[in-house]
């Protein structure tokens, strides 16, 4: 939890893993989504900043802290991927604040779906012709809380995306991409994918 020691670091092997901060008013806003390959916590703090909360059933690699800071001194290279990753890891998240603070309901709505989708379609590049089912790992309430939205305005957004036409809503978590390339032009990204890709 946010402020409490922590004793360990890992990368995430499988699954998703949500960071999440708690106002002062009670309310949640999601700020990270890790996934595979990313790294959970930080070698040279003993506090967390974030909540991480399981959004899936997760497998990871973890170590103790004060173990994994000396092995960092030991193997300088092991240093190097880790600076590399956190700096990829910055860069999107700084990219997803500014598109964020940019983009309307809508936008968001279908960029976050398209973070999936693009998942699916590189493992299965057939899937960009056809329908495409997403189990999405997060409820339409905690898309809100990731996206700075309320559930309503979620809820309508997919509902507008569906009589559009785009995807089909399929339950708490299930989207059906119904046309992957309209869902992508629905992001108010450039046409290559921007920094999503």
């Amino acid at each position: 939890m946010d402020g409490d020691p922590v004793d360990f670091v890992g990368t995430v092997l499988s699954g998703m893993v949500s960071l999440t901060k708690i106002m002062p008013d009670g309310r949640t806003q999601m700020v990270a989504m890790l996934r595979q390959g990313n790294f959970l916590g930080h070698p040279y703090r003993a506090q967390t900043s974030y909540n991480a909360v399981a959004s899936t059933p997760v497998v990871m690699c973890g170590f103790r802290r004060e173990p994994f800071e000396k092995l960092l001194r030991k193997i300088p290279g092991l240093g190097q991927g880790l600076l590399e990753q956190s700096s990829k890891e910055l860069d999107a998240a700084r990219e997803w604040m500014l598109l964020l603070g940019r983009k309307t309901a809508r936008e968001k709505v279908a960029s976050f779906l398209i973070i999936f989708a693009r998942e699916k379609v590189a493992q299965h590049p057939s899937l960009m012709q056809k329908r495409m089912h997403l189990d999405m790992p997060y409820t339409r309430a905690e898309m809100g809380d990731y996206l700075g939205l309320s559930l309503e305005t979620v809820s309508r957004q997919l509902s507008a995306l569906k009589n559009d036409g785009i995807v089909d809503p399929d339950g708490k978590r299930g989207v059906t991409v119904l046309n992957y390339a309209a869902l992508l032009s629905e992001t108010g990204d450039d046409a290559d994918g921007g920094w999503l890709a």
